[in-house]
């Protein structure tokens, strides 16, 4: 027998007993398929099963940071897969974690710090967690969430009362009373529900595995966007094969869009169209058509979902924003949010001043809106690099500030990660930048916004080939949504690799959407210069300074904290080429250009 170092987690199902007195079989099957979805987790945080309890598990954890992580993770999970149960069905497991040392028998653990773990999962709420103060001081601030102080607790046959902290998945009370009543929920909580209808299969019956394989995969990766709920496979299977309106289905199911769409297969090609509807008034909101080779069957099942999702979401976001508003009288700080939102679809100054604004006052109404304070960052970002706001310290600070609470209030949400990404990024935190990077791909691997900031450390590090693929993927299959505009790092990534046609092409492409976006402007005059364009880098050069007088080389330099040395030179060497002052010049009073005059 030895003895080791370990952290336990303990978990057992809510109301379990009360579950198997009603269906004794159903529960069995439901808690091992549970148990099977949740397994991964487990061995992604490098735990272990030690053992099943009938109704529960014990785990062991060689880290107690991922005991915690993984806890939390496996929770997040069972919420999601709980979420259009109805209260009867729902599985809810306690967690209790503790640390300490543990006698290993065989594959058996024993020991007081066991024990400690098996009470703690007592004191945890249905879908929560309960730590000891032991292992909450040993994880300490690298947890990505926060606990909550319980303060001590007696158990018995521990002989110390025993600090407790607890957490909870967030809006789980919401979630618990939406199952019941939704029309009881605050209306800050009344977000659009999606339902995806089954595909219809217009080839031959041996072809429709294929199109309820894809409206599945539709469904799963549309239910990681955060913005808005996604029915279940259950809730819009039913109508499969039936005449009913929309409209009609859309009642049923209480769903504020519907997707429907067909898969049509012939020979060796396949064609996929899908549209958007607003029920209620019928209205086609968008259609997409996808034309593909089959080849691997999966990665091309996987490339059209990829797409479907990418360009949908953003159309989501469009029709909610553009909703008609509440009374003035009766605005939430949802409402706040969505009317922010739709100035911000506008991309114009004074539209993009008067979002930021209503965003402060959703934020400044309910402070745990997550989502407010992500745009908020990512528009302070923006304003930067439209030339729309002034770059100080204190303001990467507060947009980091945004972006850090955005990830604790909502930690399941890409975009959150997204944004923290960025400016991580941004100021050459390399490593918290690319953990935030892989968190977001994880968290949605759908979203092309997380495969650009992916993309942007890429760039950041030096590995260009790797960013333009990224970066080409995100513009080619997310290039609707204006929170991710790609195409100003991607002219950097092509411009250090010194493709220098590219780099201008890419220059070209977000000047057209931004005329006065100070990076594009920038690397399109050293683009030119390097190519030997002496007077249109002249010319690119006076646009530059034009509307940026107090623009040098090196105020321009401080700023990018790219990891290369040799980048950080190359792209010097252009930028003097093309004759941008190297340090600060005496001002002559000029009229704005336009970057489309040179």
């Amino acid at each position: 027998m030895e003895r080791r170092l370990a952290a336990i987690v303990c978990a057992d199902v809510a109301g379990y007993s009360r579950m198997m007195g009603t269906d004794e079989a159903g529960t069995h099957a439901t808690f091992k398929a549970h148990r099977a979805a949740i397994y991964p987790i487990i061995l992604n945080h490098g735990g272990r099963l030690v053992k099943n309890t009938g109704d529960g598990f014990l785990l062991e954890f060689p880290s107690i940071v991922g005991a915690i992580e993984a806890a939390i993770a496996m929770q997040m999970l069972m919420a999601e897969r709980n979420h259009h149960l109805p209260a009867d069905r729902m599985m809810q497991f306690r967690m209790g974690i503790h640390m300490g040392d543990v006698m290993a028998d065989e594959d058996e653990v024993f020991g007081d710090d066991v024990n400690i773990a098996v009470r703690l999962e007592s004191v945890a709420a249905p879908g929560g967690i309960a730590v000891s103060g032991k292992a909450y001081g040993e994880a300490g601030k690298r947890l990505s969430v926060p606990l909550v102080d319980a303060g001590p607790h007696r158990f018995k046959n521990i002989e110390e009362p025993v600090s407790v902290w607890t957490w909870e998945a967030a809006g789980a009370e919401a979630r618990n009373r939406e199952t019941k009543d939704p029309a009881n929920l605050p209306a800050q909580y009344r977000t659009a529900i999606v339902g995806v209808l089954p595909f219809a299969n217009l080839s031959e019956s041996a072809d429709e595995y294929f199109s309820d394989g894809l409206t599945e995969d539709l469904i799963h990766a549309l239910s990681l966007q955060s913005f808005y709920r996604v029915l279940s496979r259950n809730s819009t299977f039913s109508f499969k094969g039936k005449n009913v309106s929309t409209r009609i289905i859309a009642r049923e199911i209480d769903a504020s869009y519907l997707i429907q769409g067909s898969v049509r297969r012939a020979g060796g090609k396949i064609r996929v169209t899908a549209d958007l509807i607003a029920p209620e008034n019928g209205e086609q909101l968008w259609t997409g058509r996808y034309d593909r080779d089959i080849g691997d069957l999966f990665a091309m099942q996987d490339e059209i979902t990829t797409s479907l999702s990418a360009a949908i979401a953003a159309e989501i976001y469009r029709a909610e924003a553009s909703a008609p508003p509440r009374p003035s009288s009766d605005l939430t700080a949802w409402d706040r949010f969505l009317k922010g939102l739709s100035y911000y679809y506008l991309q114009t100054k004074a539209d993009f001043e008067t979002s930021i604004g209503l965003f402060k006052e959703a934020i400044a109404l309910d402070p745990t809106l997550s989502i407010a304070r992500a745009y908020l960052a990512t528009l302070m970002v923006q304003g930067v690099q439209f030339g729309w706001i002034k770059s100080t310290g204190e303001f990467w600070t507060t947009a980091m500030g945004l972006a850090e609470s955005s990830v604790r209030l909502d930690p399941r949400s890409s975009f959150a990660f997204q944004i923290l990404s960025y400016l991580h990024a941004a100021e050459g935190h390399y490593e918290a930048a690319m953990d935030a990077a892989n968190r977001a791909v994880g968290l949605n691997p759908y979203d092309m916004g997380a495969r650009g900031v992916l993309g942007m450390n890429h760039l950041v590090t030096g590995d260009h080939r790797q960013a333009i693929e990224l970066f080409s993927m995100a513009a080619q299959r997310g290039n609707s949504d204006p929170r991710y505009q790609w195409a100003a790092l991607n002219a950097f990534s092509h411009y250090l690799l010194g493709q220098y046609d590219a780099s201008l092409s890419w220059a070209r492409e977000q000047l057209y959407l931004n005329p006065n976006h100070l990076q594009a402007l920038a690397i399109r005059a050293a683009a030119l210069a390097q190519l030997g364009r002496a007077e249109e880098a002249t010319n690119a050069t006076d646009v530059l300074i034009s509307n940026y007088p107090s623009f040098t080389v090196e105020r321009h330099l401080r700023n990018m904290y790219w990891k290369v040395p040799a980048d950080l030179a190359h792209y010097r060497d252009g930028l003097e080429k093309a004759g941008i002052p190297s340090t600060k010049l005496t001002l002559v009073e000029s009229s704005p250009k336009l970057a489309v005059d040179s």
